[in-house]
């Protein structure tokens, strides 16, 4: 035993293996640059906040203008006359509402591709997202819910009618508008229409005011219950306009059925309602009046 150590006592150490030489090029190793975040998801979710705010204001002022009905008829045409530049123009020209509803229906197909993006890409996300509703039971997460089937609804029923106004927006008046509603027998589509976008546009505010901080007071609980008060009341008070400017033009639809077709004329120009440019006409019948 004491000769194998005396031995290996005596032998050299061992020789280190060197490395083969590389190129210098190869020995410099660069680090990978620091990845940046995207901003994209911020951006585009700012636009979609913005985009749903400005349909929500145009949301109530359209409201504000189809009631003008339960004015009178002549203020409704009156009305409709101004959005086609007939107080600063020489004549109406329907085109500039074509416009304004071109842009409307631009903003609104960007809002709904924005909102896309976070809809249930797949079955299986419906199902999770649908078992963590169920056992979350959180009120903003049902009303996001909610808010998720309005808005499917509305990319149809809100298109057919942007459509029909962007192509016929000659057709906006007391008569016109009621045959649409009554002898066209697009009131059901509108009913559906009224609850769908007072609900999606109420619910909407309400999520935009707490996403951006909007909560009044300093007391977020209580001003979160305040946000839904105003919300409900929101919704409630435009369906309640909605319901009864649509029974107005439904009345008068019917009123005027025999006389589909003929345009309306304000009662101030002392002229009787007369009928557009190549439109049909139905003759009304006016008996005589014999002996005196």
């Amino acid at each position: 035993m004491s000769r194998l150590l005396e031995r290996s006592a005596t032998l050299p150490p061992p020789i280190a293996r060197q490395a083969p030489e590389t190129p210098l090029a190869l020995t410099h190793v660069t680090a990978h640059p620091r990845l940046r975040r995207s901003r994209w998801p911020a951006r585009l979710d700012l636009l979609q906040s913005a985009s749903g705010l400005f349909l929500a204001l145009f949301l109530v002022a359209h409201m504000f203008f189809v009631s003008s009905i339960l004015i009178s008829q002549d203020a409704f045409y009156t009305v409709a006359r101004f959005f086609e530049g007939a107080y600063f123009l020489a004549t109406p020209q329907p085109w500039i509402v074509s416009c304004v509803v071109g842009g409307v229906l631009a903003v609104f197909v960007l809002h709904a591709w924005l909102a896309l993006r976070k809809f249930p890409a797949s079955f299986r996300q419906y199902q999770a997202f649908a078992e963590h509703r169920a056992r979350l039971r959180h009120d903003d997460t049902g009303l996001w819910w909610l808010q998720l089937w309005t808005g499917f609804a509305l990319f149809f029923l809100a298109s057919i009618h942007l459509y029909g106004m962007l192509v016929h927006p000659e057709l906006i008046g007391p008569y016109e508008s009621a045959d649409r509603v009554w002898t066209g027998s697009m009131w059901p589509l509108y009913l559906l229409l009224l609850f769908a976008a007072e609900i999606h546009g109420g619910i909407g505010l309400y999520r935009l005011a707490l996403k951006w901080g909007w909560l009044p007071g300093g007391n977020p609980d209580a001003a979160r219950r305040r946000l839904r008060r105003l919300k409900t009341a929101f919704s409630l008070f435009f369906i309640g306009l909605g319901l009864v400017s649509l029974l107005a033009y439904v009345r008068l639809g019917i009123a005027h059925a025999e006389r589909a077709g003929e345009r309306y004329a304000p009662s101030g120009d002392g002229t009787p309602a007369t009928l557009a440019e190549g439109a049909a006409v139905t003759p009304v019948v006016v008996p005589s009046r014999r002996g005196g």
